[in-house]
């Protein structure tokens, strides 16, 4: 069953986070990830959500995104994100198709 990283980013240092967006991808291709969305406009439509960046990462499987978010070649990116960012994530189950 499909797994999933929401993520909301607030940037606070462009430069630096581009390095961590360069970088990102490969990483999370690795660990058998996939964007599902990527930034871009975020249009409230109802409530006040307080996002500002947001990304959805997909993962075959909850393991798997812990085996991301926990591995040895993301630490450093981890750190790079830190120094650029504040970020709020969270893993969330999907549904069986």
């Amino acid at each position: 069953m499909p797994a999933y990283l929401i993520v909301n980013i607030t940037v606070h240092d462009r430069e630096a986070f581009e390095a961590y967006r360069a970088q990102a991808p490969a990483v999370i291709a690795a660990h058998g990830g996939r964007y599902l969305v990527r930034g871009g406009p975020v249009e409230v439509m109802e409530g006040e959500p307080g996002l500002d960046r947001v990304v959805v990462l997909e993962f075959p499987t909850v393991a798997a995104a812990r085996g991301f978010c926990h591995s040895a070649d993301y630490a450093p990116l981890i750190a790079l994100r830190r120094a650029a960012s504040t970020a709020h994530i969270a893993l969330v189950d999907g549904v069986a198709a």
